[in-house]
C-alpha cells in the first residue's frame, strides 16, 4: 500500500508541474487576442495566423490542464445523489468510475488521437487557409498528450481510492489529508467556498 501512495504522489507532482507550465498558455492567449483585436479595430489588419494561434493556445491550456483539474477535484460534478451518500460509498463510486469509464475512455481517445496525429505528420498537413499556420500535427498532438495526462490522473485517483478503501488507517488518513489539502489550496487560490462533505469536511473524492 505504501508503494501505491508513492506512485500516486509521484504522478501527482508530474501532472501538476506540466499543468503549471501549460497554464502560461493562458497568458499568451490573452496577449495574442488583445493584439489581434487592437490591430483589426484600429489598423484594419487581419491575420489568419493570429486567429489560429489563439485556438492553438486555447487547446494547449485545456488539454494539458484537464488532468490537473480532475486531480484537484476542480472539475464540474453533478452531485444530486452522490453528496447524500457516505464518504466510503463516494470512494467506491469514484473507484468504479475510474476503472470502468475514465481510464478506458482515455485509453481509446489517446490511441485513436495518436494515429490521427501521426497521419497529420506524415502528410505534412497545414492550415486549410492559404495564410494560416503550418505543421498542423503539432497542435493535434495536444489531444493524445492531454488525454494521456487525464488517464494518469485517473490512475492517481484510483490508487488513492484503493488505499482509502483497503489500506491501513495511517495510510488512509495520509491520503485523505493529501486530498483535503489540495482542495483547500485550490479554494484559497480561487476564493470559492466549497460545501461541507458528509462528515462535515470539504467534499471528497478525486
Amino acid at each position: 500500500m505504501e508503494q501505491l501512495v508513492k506512485i500516486s504522489d509521484f504522478l501527482d507532482k508530474v501532472i501538476t508541474k506540466i499543468a503549471k507550465v501549460a497554464a502560461w498558455a493562458g497568458v499568451a492567449l490573452i496577449l495574442v487576442t488583445i493584439f489581434d483585436v487592437v490591430t483589426r479595430r484600429f489598423f484594419v489588419l487581419g491575420s489568419t495566423k493570429l486567429q489560429e494561434l489563439e485556438w492553438h493556445f486555447h487547446t494547449i491550456l485545456f488539454a494539458f490542464c484537464l488532468g490537473f483539474a480532475y486531480l484537484k477535484d476542480s472539475h464540474v460534478r453533478i452531485d444530486i445523489v452522490r453528496e447524500r451518500l457516505s464518504e466510503r460509498t463516494q470512494w467506491w463510486i469514484e473507484l468504479f468510475g475510474c476503472l470502468f469509464f475514465l481510464l478506458p475512455y482515455c485509453a481509446l481517445v489517446t490511441y485513436f488521437a495518436y494515429d490521427f496525429t501521426v497521419r497529420s505528420f506524415q502528410i505534412g498537413e497545414i492550415s486549410a487557409s492559404a495564410t494560416g499556420l503550418s505543421h498542423r500535427w503539432i497542435i493535434k498532438s495536444a489531444i493524445p498528450i492531454g488525454f494521456a495526462l487525464l488517464g494518469l490522473s485517473g490512475i492517481v485517483i484510483t490508487l488513492r481510492k484503493i488505499v482509502e478503501l483497503f489500506g491501513p488507517p495511517d495510510l488512509r488518513e495520509k491520503v485523505h489529508d493529501t486530498e483535503e489539502q489540495e482542495v483547500e489550496h485550490l479554494d484559497d487560490m480561487t476564493d470559492i467556498p466549497r460545501p461541507a462533505g458528509p462528515a462535515g469536511t470539504a467534499g471528497s473524492g478525486g
